[in-house]
């Protein structure tokens, strides 16, 4: 399965920070590559100056190993500002270091719980990391704050690798329940084994299937779920796949 992305947007950057530096934070923060260099700020002192003058520059020049270690020189001098250490998660998130992105990320947690991109961040890590059981924990946390269905959807898939298939077909049932979600798509491979686009129904059709097949045993209602998936994207290829199985 391709992965479905939804991270979260990302509000504001450090230079906001820069102009308006606040004990505690949950804005979510993002480096910038196009950040210019400020000029000392009214609450900042002169070395947490330096060292963002340090970040913005780096990131002007692309050199991200240079601007990661500007970010925990000023994090440092700020050790309470959350959107400094949520800058950093980010650029572990991005880089795809998943062991320092879920690292930070609990740090935050432990300040916030209800960190929204901590959370995400953490789960993703966790899921690149094989340990699905956090993942989906932090995946849950985040649903419940955000009530999005892209992370419904992931609770979804996780939910069935742990064979935790009653639960993974409650989050299916509500997802096809909400009309919303019609309009989304997700990505898998077609015949031709290259990625395209689905909407996002067909693919819980065919995991409802295969939820009910491995859980129950059911071959005909499994069937039944394949074929309208089917009905609806004929390439399907997992469910023709799944529709071989119990014929």
């Amino acid at each position: 399965m391709k992965k479905c992305v939804f991270i979260l947007l990302f509000g504001a950057s450090l230079s906001v920070w820069a102009q308006k530096q606040p004990a505690k934070t949950e804005t979510k923060t993002q480096p910038q590559t196009e950040t210019q260099p400020q000029t000392q700020q009214k609450g900042t002192n002169a070395l947490t100056d330096h060292f963002y003058k340090k970040y913005v520059t780096a990131i002007k020049w692309n050199d991200f190993e240079v601007a990661k270690s500007a970010l925990y020189d000023l994090i440092m001098e700020n050790p309470q500002n959350d959107s400094l250490i949520l800058s950093l998660a980010y650029h572990y998130y991005e880089n795809q270091q998943h062991v320092p992105a879920v690292l930070v990320s609990q740090e935050l947690l432990a300040r916030n719980p209800k960190n929204t991109t901590a959370l995400e961040i953490a789960a993703i890590g966790y899921e690149a990391m094989g340990v699905r059981d956090r993942a989906l924990q932090n995946y849950e946390s985040l649903y419940l704050l955000s009530n999005n269905v892209s992370v419904l959807y992931k609770m979804a898939f996780i939910q069935y690798e742990l064979k935790r298939y009653n639960e993974a077909i409650t989050s299916i049932d509500i997802l096809l329940s909400n009309k919303d979600v019609e309009a989304l798509k997700v990505v898998f491979n077609d015949v031709e084994n290259k990625p395209k686009e689905y909407a996002m129904p067909v693919a819980l059709l065919n995991l409802k299937g295969m939820a009910v097949l491995d859980h129950l045993g059911d071959k005909a209602a499994a069937k039944k779920l394949f074929d309208q998936a089917l009905a609806a994207a004929p390439d399907f290829v997992l469910a023709k796949q799944n529709l071989n199985k119990v014929k």
